[in-house]
């Protein structure tokens, strides 16, 4: 089946929970939150949910864990706690309750980073995968990092995402 193919058919709304993890951030001044938001719902998907939460990596799995046990969404976005600071920790939260890895996506926002940031790109550690039958996306707090892994990457292939996890598929 080709790529096209794999796209075709009716749209799919996904149901998206977003979580900001940031030590710092207020939902007043969450522009990256925001503006992922309005991304989400202008592609046709529907924000079921949105946290913020310190960087903190138990708090953060904690969280993920909950809102991937109610069934509520099909996929978890997180922004913030990807780089390498000590309070950095979203990776290390993350990276161990993905029972399956997106490899591709981290090495895709590096490439596409590097274009705009130069070498300081390798510095992220944006991560996905599946963690109890959802998706796990973490990508880096910036707003023009939200801006390129939601409207490069997430967004454009979610719909695919979805229906290949709904029938079980494990193509591309």
């Amino acid at each position: 089946m080709s790529h096209h193919e794999h796209k075709a058919g009716a749209p799919l709304e996904a149901r998206i929970y977003y979580l900001t993890i940031s030590d710092t951030r207020t939902e007043v001044d969450d522009s990256g939150g925001a503006l992922a938001r309005e991304m989400i719902e202008a592609f046709g998907h529907k924000v079921v949910g949105y946290t913020i939460v310190r960087d903190e990596p138990a708090e953060v799995a904690a969280v993920v864990r909950a809102v991937a046990a109610r069934a509520g969404a099909d996929v978890i976005l997180t922004s913030g706690g990807t780089g390498i600071s000590r309070r950095d920790t979203t990776y290390e939260a993350l990276s161990g309750l993905l029972e399956q890895r997106l490899d591709g996506f981290g090495e895709l926002f590096r490439m596409l980073s590097f274009k705009e940031i130069g070498a300081s790109a390798m510095l992220s550690r944006a991560v996905a995968g599946v963690h109890n039958g959802v998706f796990v996306f973490a990508m880096p707090g910036s707003t023009n990092a939200v801006k390129l892994a939601l409207g490069e990457l997430i967004l454009p292939e979610l719909e695919h995402l979805l229906r290949e996890r709904k029938k079980g598929g494990h193509g591309t």
